[in-house]
């Protein structure tokens, strides 16, 4: 496995990506001051030699759709698509799940001491599932590494002759505590939305209801109160910030992000002291529901389109 070391031009702080399994970021150590260093992403003990799932670890990266389409089946413009289970993840329900590119390697076209970009061309880098998708789709992937922030730079474009549909989200888990001096059950979670996607086996009803009055995460939850596999929504228009704040070792990792990641699923992985925040452009089985008539934020970009967005990563102090 190929493994690729950023170190901070500012800081101590490194990140290390796995460029075989899906450009996946499964170390993140951010220098916080003081000679401190903050282990911020968990994955298991040799997930860069194989080691445990690509979804379970690190940073996985989830294109062209996050999280599930049902039953691995959905149309465009007339065409039916099954995605089979022998060519992509699927769940233990039935679903496909996450996408085309967690899984697969990723090409390196550029680097230097700070910063790392690779890129995934659906018929380059996984021909045996261009078939499967309605157009041909490039993501390009910029991590830079400065001070106590890990940021990620994300260019998808449209190389086809056709419309290309697409959604995108990161699937990150957070490790706790953020000091060996602290316990999980002291660290707050908080994530700004105000609205919650009613779930039938983690699928989308298509309704949205106001966020329940026991789950106050604008105020924030202590980890260990409440187990989580939610889909939210209703998050600011222009800057979202989920965070997690360790009062006992006074520190917080924040995962900034645009609002154009409009939903976002919290995940609690069971018997493990991590906590998932994961940004989506749009909801679980977006594809089947917008051409239901429901807004779930379903995308398309034109012939030689393309379009950038971004999420940080930053830890330090706990603001005041």
């Amino acid at each position: 496995m190929t493994v690729l070391t950023l170190s901070s031009p500012d800081s101590a702080s490194t990140a290390h990506i796995c460029v075989e399994r899906g450009f996946n970021c499964f170390s993140f150590k951010a220098d916080v001051g003081g000679g401190q260093l903050v282990d911020v992403i968990d994955s298991q003990p040799g997930f860069e030699d194989g080691e445990g799932r690509v979804s379970g670890n690190g940073i996985p990266i989830l294109f062209p759709y996050p999280n599930r389409i049902r039953g691995g089946r959905f149309s465009w413009n007339g065409q039916e698509f099954v995605l089979p289970e022998s060519l992509v993840g699927y769940d233990n329900t039935g679903n496909a799940i996450h996408g085309f590119v967690i899984d697969r390697p990723w090409r390196v076209v550029d680097q230097g001491p700070g910063f790392v970009t690779g890129e995934f061309q659906l018929s380059v880098d996984a021909p045996d599932r261009r078939s499967l998708w309605p157009a041909d789709s490039v993501i390009r992937l910029r991590y830079e590494l400065s001070g106590g922030t890990l940021r990620s730079v994300f260019q998808i474009i449209n190389p086809d002759k056709v419309a290309l549909p697409w959604g995108l989200g990161t699937h990150s888990y957070f490790k706790l505590p953020l000091s060996d001096a602290s316990e999980a059950s002291k660290c707050l979670l908080t994530a700004p939305v105000t609205q919650q996607w009613s779930l039938d086996e983690c699928l989308p009803s298509g309704e949205k209801t106001a966020i329940a009055d026991d789950l106050p995460l604008s105020d924030g939850m202590y980890f260990g109160s409440r187990r989580f596999d939610d889909v939210f929504s209703g998050v600011p228009q222009d800057i979202v910030e989920c965070t997690v704040i360790d009062e006992a070792a006074g520190l917080q990792v924040t995962q900034r992000n645009p609002g154009s990641f409009r939903d976002l699923v919290i995940y609690t992985p069971p018997n493990r002291d991590a906590v998932c925040f994961e940004p989506y452009t749009c909801v679980t089985d977006a594809i089947n529901l917008q051409q239901r008539g429901v807004d779930a934020g379903w995308q398309t970009l034109g012939p030689g389109e393309s379009l950038t967005t971004w999420i940080d990563i930053e830890a330090g102090p706990v603001l005041a």
